[in-house]
């Protein structure tokens, strides 16, 4: 018998993750080329020509028991420099080795902060719309999350910040640009959500902590600034994942932020890091160390994302669907045409289209399109949209 607490985990088992093996399954009978997969965020844009020479070159030319061997806990220590040296250089900040601890992805690096940060009952608020896993990754650890409803246009407001702070309030989860709408967080939402957090320490006399995700983070579009949230609040950790930058989803390669400013530094560094081995991470991978060390400054095609995006969004308009044109990620969060996004969803199905309904990321009413696809698909898939929107009278 498995464990009671898995119970609940099983039943609720990932929407996204199914809907992407129903893809597979729905290929088999009508063929891949007439089944449109929006599901699953799994870049479809090929990563940079420097990934490929520099783990070729490493597997070649450095020593192999270094490249496989153990290290510490947080990672190779020229590595965490690297990297370290990167974000200076691109933000104006001042980290060092100390402040970079290597993980196994975004979800390995937010479960890390996660078990070092909270204690039973702490509460984590993140706001709706949010990357589904959240509540899970808190709850492992005896957390709570609370969900600051959304507004119109899915920007987070600091009155309904303020007003679901508490004593309890341990951390805050920004996602930006987020996942699922798209929409990017401004230097001045960023800078009055700040403002609440610094009141509300004050008030309560505690350490709130921001933990900011950032896989999307180089993933822009329009000129949009995604501003570095390190430099707007003493106690903020930065999660970041090369599953999008570098369109490495598989090889689950990311870093925790922690800066020299947060409270209680020293503790929540070596926390963190036995944290990383107690959790059965240990490390995180050392191939993929090394190889994003040497590709810091490598550029993912974000014109290709870009063109998805005007593909998909230009047409959906023009077919009658709404959605707020998203400005980062590769999401689009679409009003469904019913309440019941699961029954739209389900409908959409009929049409061999593959969407995920918005209540999977506390936005019910809508569907999560990922448009990090092929082009063509999304040509071939306009028929198919249109369809649908058709059986709604629109």
């Amino acid at each position: 018998m498995i464990a009671k607490s898995m119970v609940g985990y099983v039943k609720g088992s990932s929407v996204i993750r199914a809907m992407f093996e129903e893809g597979k399954r729905l290929a088999k009978i009508y063929g891949a080329e007439n089944v449109y997969d929006f599901s699953l965020g799994n870049p479809s844009v090929e990563p940079p020509k420097q990934v490929r020479e520099a783990m070729i070159d490493i597997l070649q030319n450095e020593n192999q028991n270094l490249v496989h061997g153990y290290m510490s806990n947080a990672g190779y220590e020229d590595v965490r420099d690297t990297i370290a040296k990167s974000l200076n250089k691109k933000f104006g900040t001042s980290f060092a080795e100390k402040n970079i601890l290597m993980t196994v992805g975004a979800a390995g690096g937010l479960n890390v902060i996660f078990k070092t940060l909270l204690d039973p009952e702490d509460e984590v608020i993140t706001f709706s719309p949010f990357f589904g896993e959240y509540r899970n990754y808190v709850a492992n650890y005896g957390g709570k999350l609370v969900v600051v409803p959304p507004s119109e246009d899915f920007i987070p407001r600091p009155e309904m910040l303020a007003a679901a702070v508490t004593k309890k309030t341990k951390a805050l989860i920004i996602n930006n640009p987020n996942n699922p709408t798209g929409v990017v967080y401004s230097e001045e939402v960023i800078k009055s959500l700040m403002d609440v957090l610094r009141d509300k320490q004050k008030e309560f006399g505690t350490s709130i902590y921001l933990i900011a995700d950032e896989p999307y983070r180089e993933l822009a579009y329009d000129g949009i600034e995604v501003p570095y949230l390190t430099k707007y609040y003493d106690n903020t950790i930065v999660g970041y994942s090369y599953s999008k930058s570098l369109s490495l989803p598989g090889e689950r390669i990311g870093y925790l932020v922690m800066p020299d400013e947060l409270d209680d530094f020293e503790n929540i560094v070596q926390a963190a890091s036995v944290a990383n081995r107690i959790l059965g991470f240990v490390n995180a991978p050392s191939l993929m160390q090394r190889t994003v060390a040497r590709c810091v400054d490598a550029e993912v095609d974000v014109a290709a994302y870009n063109a998805n995006r005007e593909l998909l969004y230009g047409n959906l308009i023009d077919m009658g669907y709404e959605c707020i044109k998203p400005q980062g990620a590769f999401y689009m969060f679409v009003k469904a045409f019913e309440e019941d996004d699961k029954a739209f969803c389900a409908k959409a199905k009929e049409f061999n289209l593959l969407l995920v309904p918005g209540s999977t990321f506390g936005g019910p009413g809508y569907v999560r399109i990922a448009y990090c696809v092929d082009p063509e698909m999304i040509k071939r898939s306009l028929p198919a949209f249109k369809k649908l929107s058709e059986c709604y009278g629109k």
